[in-house]
Protein backbone atom coordinates (compact mmCIF):
# COMPACT_ATOMS: atom_id res chain seq x y z
CA UNK A 1 0.00 0.00 0.00
CA UNK A 2 1.33 3.27 -0.71
CA UNK A 3 2.04 6.04 1.90
CA UNK A 4 0.67 9.35 1.85
CA UNK A 5 2.67 12.16 1.82
CA UNK A 6 2.88 14.43 4.59
CA UNK A 7 2.59 18.07 4.30
CA UNK A 8 4.91 20.56 5.31
CA UNK A 9 4.03 24.18 6.48
CA UNK A 10 6.29 26.66 6.23
CA UNK A 11 5.94 29.22 9.21
CA UNK A 12 7.27 32.60 8.15
CA UNK A 13 9.71 33.88 10.10
CA UNK A 14 9.27 37.64 12.07
CA UNK A 15 12.27 39.46 10.19
CA UNK A 16 11.36 38.37 6.60
CA UNK A 17 7.83 36.90 5.81
CA UNK A 18 7.70 35.10 2.63
CA UNK A 19 4.97 37.56 1.51
CA UNK A 20 7.08 40.72 1.41
CA UNK A 21 10.53 39.90 0.42
CA UNK A 22 13.77 42.65 1.28
CA UNK A 23 15.09 43.94 -1.67
CA UNK A 24 18.91 45.87 -1.41
CA UNK A 25 20.29 48.22 -3.66
CA UNK A 26 23.89 48.74 -4.88
CA UNK A 27 25.78 51.61 -3.56
CA UNK A 28 26.47 54.18 -6.37
CA UNK A 29 29.92 53.25 -6.81
CA UNK A 30 29.63 49.25 -7.96
CA UNK A 31 26.53 50.65 -10.59
CA UNK A 32 28.75 53.27 -11.92
CA UNK A 33 31.85 51.20 -12.47
CA UNK A 34 29.53 48.28 -13.89
CA UNK A 35 27.88 51.09 -16.72
CA UNK A 36 31.66 51.90 -17.53
CA UNK A 37 32.79 47.91 -18.10
CA UNK A 38 29.67 47.30 -19.93
CA UNK A 39 29.74 50.12 -22.13
CA UNK A 40 33.25 50.11 -22.80
CA UNK A 41 33.29 46.52 -23.96
CA UNK A 42 29.91 45.84 -25.63
CA UNK A 43 29.73 49.02 -27.79
CA UNK A 44 30.59 47.33 -31.08
CA UNK A 45 28.56 44.37 -29.73
CA UNK A 46 25.08 46.69 -29.55
CA UNK A 47 25.94 48.47 -32.87
CA UNK A 48 25.71 45.30 -34.27
CA UNK A 49 22.63 44.39 -32.94
CA UNK A 50 21.62 47.74 -33.46
CA UNK A 51 22.72 47.33 -37.69
CA UNK A 52 21.25 43.63 -37.65
CA UNK A 53 17.64 45.06 -35.94
CA UNK A 54 17.33 48.25 -38.25
CA UNK A 55 17.80 45.61 -41.57
CA UNK A 56 15.26 43.01 -40.18
CA UNK A 57 12.87 45.88 -39.53
CA UNK A 58 13.79 46.85 -43.53
CA UNK A 59 12.40 43.07 -44.47
CA UNK A 60 9.85 43.08 -42.58
CA UNK A 61 8.36 46.32 -44.29
CA UNK A 62 9.78 45.19 -47.64
CA UNK A 63 7.57 42.30 -47.25
CA UNK A 64 4.53 44.79 -46.59
CA UNK A 65 4.37 44.00 -42.96
CA UNK A 66 2.86 40.77 -42.52
CA UNK A 67 3.73 39.12 -39.28
CA UNK A 68 5.12 35.79 -38.54
CA UNK A 69 8.38 36.18 -40.66
CA UNK A 70 10.54 37.32 -37.81
CA UNK A 71 12.95 34.96 -36.81
CA UNK A 72 13.58 34.14 -40.68
CA UNK A 73 13.92 38.04 -41.58
CA UNK A 74 16.52 38.44 -38.20
CA UNK A 75 18.57 35.73 -39.27
CA UNK A 76 18.73 37.24 -42.86
CA UNK A 77 19.47 41.02 -41.79
CA UNK A 78 22.39 38.57 -39.15
CA UNK A 79 23.81 37.30 -42.42
CA UNK A 80 23.55 40.35 -44.78
CA UNK A 81 25.48 42.77 -42.06
CA UNK A 82 27.89 40.48 -40.94
CA UNK A 83 28.84 40.09 -44.78
CA UNK A 84 28.74 43.76 -45.45
CA UNK A 85 31.26 44.25 -42.15
CA UNK A 86 33.52 41.02 -43.06
CA UNK A 87 34.02 42.92 -46.94
CA UNK A 88 34.38 46.39 -45.08
CA UNK A 89 37.33 44.86 -42.68
CA UNK A 90 39.01 42.90 -45.30
CA UNK A 91 39.39 45.64 -47.71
Amino acid sequence: MARAKATRSISPSPATPLNNPVITMPDNSSVSQAKKSTSVGNSSQLDLNGEIRNRAYELYEERGCTPGHEYEDWLTAEREVLARRNRQQSA
